[in-house]
C-alpha cells in the first residue's frame, strides 16, 4: 500500500511515462526499457530520481516527436504538475 503523497506522485508520473509511451507503440517502449537497461542499468521507474536518462533515451529514440511526447505526458499529468516534484522532474524533461 502506499503510504506517502511523494510515493503517489511517484506511481502517477510513471504510469502517466509508461502510458504515453506504450500509445505510440510496444516497439519502441521495449526499445526505451532496454537502453535505460544497457545504457544507465535503470528502469522507467528509477528515471524518476534521474531524468536526464530518459531524456537521453526518449530524445534518441522519439527525435523530432521528443517534444510531442513530453507534452502528452503533461496532458496526463495536468493535476499534478503544481506538485513541486513533478514540477522539477518536467522542466528536467524539457531541457
Amino acid at each position: 500500500m502506499v503510504d506517502t503523497f511523494s510515493e503517489q506522485n511517484k506511481m502517477a508520473l510513471v504510469f502517466c511515462v509508461e502510458a504515453v509511451l506504450m500509445r505510440r507503440g510496444n516497439t519502441n517502449y521495449h526499445l526505451i526499457t532496454a537502453k535505460l537497461n544497457a545504457n544507465y542499468n535503470c528502469t522507467i521507474m528509477d528515471c524518476y530520481e534521474n531524468p536526464e536518462a530518459l531524456r537521453n533515451v526518449l530524445k534518441d529514440v522519439y527525435k523530432e516527436d521528443y517534444n510531442s511526447i513530453i507534452n502528452e505526458i503533461k496532458i496526463l499529468l495536468d493535476e499534478l504538475a503544481n506538485v513541486r516534484e513533478i514540477a522539477n522532474f518536467l522542466r528536467l524533461m524539457q531541457s
